[in-house]
């Protein structure tokens, strides 16, 4: 979803209007008006500002549900790592630091 729908989407969500949404973020509401109707793209500290009187991520102002994140093929594993413990964390970290470095290194090389 683009970010003028997902706007537009989260202010409903919450019932609020335009007006109201601007005020609460510090904007004018010709302002908010743009960003729906995608005349214009808001600044970073307007994103941290909606994101918080959202409720939500950036990243969910920003990005498509599955645009961010990992792989359906690697959620699980992931969503595993969640419930070890800390010294288990830092060792999967490790081992993922050190095969992005690798990868990285064989690009380069192949430049």
């Amino acid at each position: 979803m683009s970010f003028p729908k997902t706007l537009i989407m989260l202010r409903k969500k919450k019932g609020m209007t335009q007006k109201t949404l601007a005020n609460l973020v510090g904007l004018h509401v010709v302002q908010i008006q743009r960003y729906e109707n995608a005349t214009c793209q808001p600044t970073l500290d307007v994103i941290r500002k909606l994101a918080v009187t959202f409720s939500v991520t950036t990243d969910t102002l920003i990005f498509d549900k599955d645009e961010r994140g990992p792989d359906d093929d690697l959620r699980l594993q992931f969503e595993a790592i969640c419930k070890f413990d800390s010294k288990e964390k830092m060792i999967i970290k490790e081992v993922i630091d050190a095969l992005i470095l690798k990868y990285e290194a064989k690009r380069w090389i192949s430049s």
